[in-house]
């Protein structure tokens, strides 16, 4: 696989610069990048004892369009028992609390990816400990946004070209992120939130390859989904549940 150029810089929440734009993120930065994290382990909590995040995640679901989705509620509680054994690391909840308090939006999409990427796994993976980290990376993939300036995840107008390219950066600054904080370049929540973007026909980004791992794919079907039933500012209408999924039959049709 190519090497990811950095076109922008990764800093972490508290603006701790981690990669400076430009940086090739080969098996010898990330090395350097994992070996500078290794005196400094963070703690893993579980997600839903974090501040509202069990509250939020319940309204969520309970409201259009998604509880059409989360109709079932046997599924329902299979899948809040899975969510309450959910852990991750410290800074990943200082990030949901910055995207709750800053963009409502993000905040929402993420958690809605990490509900539907639950509710999929819950029939798709069989092996438990893969499962869990599964469903843990759907709470991450979007972890790089908070690299992106609010004026332009926030923006109610179409994004410019260059606006277009820093939002796209979100995906190589989560998963230069999550590598630091799991002090590990093959996690797979990194793994996922570099490649949730890709597509099956090379057409994605950052690094346009073949997408061709299912475990990315649950968090990318749930990610494109979500992305198409949400209201943004700049669209005045969102897909309803049919067509979103006849969206992405299409797309999956195509090979993208």
């Amino acid at each position: 696989m190519a090497n990811i150029r950095l076109r922008y810089p990764v800093y972490t929440l508290d603006q701790t610069p981690l990669l400076p734009a430009g940086t090739i993120l080969s098996e010898k930065s990330l090395h350097s990048l994992v070996r500078a994290n290794e005196r400094r382990p963070y703690k893993l909590r579980t997600l839903f004892s974090h501040g509202t995040i069990k509250k939020d995640v319940l309204h969520f679901i309970r409201q259009p369009p998604y509880r059409i989705i989360f109709a079932d509620n046997k599924q329902n509680t299979k899948l809040l028992n899975l969510l309450d054994r959910v852990l991750v690391v410290s800074p990943i909840l200082e990030s949901l609390d910055y995207f709750r308090q800053y963009d409502f939006y993000t905040y929402r999409h993420i958690l809605i990816v990490l509900a539907l990427t639950t509710l999929i796994c819950q029939d798709l993976v069989v092996d438990y400990q893969e499962l869990m980290q599964e469903i843990a990376a759907g709470a991450m993939h979007d972890i790089g946004k908070i690299c992106v300036p609010m004026q332009i995840l926030k923006k109610n107008s179409p994004l410019t070209q260059t606006e277009r390219a820093i939002l796209e950066h979100h995906a190589a600054a989560g998963f230069v992120l999550l590598c630091y904080y799991h002090q590990d370049s093959q996690h797979l929540a990194a793994i996922i939130a570099r490649d949730h973007h890709e597509r099956k026909d090379g057409s994605g980004y950052p690094l346009g390859i073949l997408l061709n791992d299912p475990m990315v794919e649950i968090v990318a079907v749930c990610d494109v989904y979500d992305a198409l039933i949400s209201p943004r500012p700049y669209r005045q209408t969102s897909y309803d549940n049919r067509t979103a999924l006849e969206e992405i039959t299409v797309m999956a049709e195509e090979g993208l």
